[in-house]
């Protein structure tokens, strides 16, 4: 584009124009710990934020300042909602916050804890309550099979175990 076509105040802004994060429309259940980590992360962006805003001729910190702000807002509002839940012995059924071992067709076994959804992390076995998986398990009980409705075809699972 010709310079003819830019304002002087585009490209100073250039970069800084970052959207918002989406914050979900269901309730913010979260457990004790991902609070904890939820409140980690929202003092280490406001360090950021301190950090960034001394650099006010850096363009490349100011870049950063934009999205640290943004996901400091973010955090902050998720931190505002969050519904700290804490499941109660006896584990007599799925619940939030809880952890359950199952087995698949195959003989596979898996263990999952269901968990808030900024927590989820399918690799460390975190799912987030409102998942497809999490919604199947949810009010069931230790020998209940469930089927797990997945676009590469249903898979249905045993409950073994429930707990902490």
């Amino acid at each position: 584009m010709s310079r003819g076509f830019v304002k002087e105040d585009d490209l100073e802004h250039a970069g800084t124009d970052v959207p918002e994060r989406p914050v979900s429309v269901q309730l913010n259940y979260i457990t004790a710990r991902g609070y904890a980590l939820l409140e980690q992360l929202a003092t280490h962006l406001e360090t950021q934020r301190k950090a960034l805003s001394l650099q006010k001729d850096d363009a490349t910190a100011i870049a950063q300042l934009v999205i640290v702000n943004r996901d400091l807002r973010y955090v902050s509002a998720r931190l505002e909602s969050a519904i700290v839940t804490k499941p109660e012995p006896p584990f007599n059924q799925v619940v939030f916050g809880v952890r359950v071992t199952v087995e698949d067709e195959t003989g596979k076994i898996h263990t999952y804890e269901i968990v808030g959804e900024d927590e989820a992390d399918i690799k460390a076995g975190k799912i987030s309550w409102v998942s497809p998986l999490a919604k199947a398990l949810i009010g069931q009980k230790v020998g209940d099979e469930v089927t797990w409705q997945r676009p590469l075809g249903n898979l249905v699972l045993s409950i073994l175990k429930i707990g902490i």
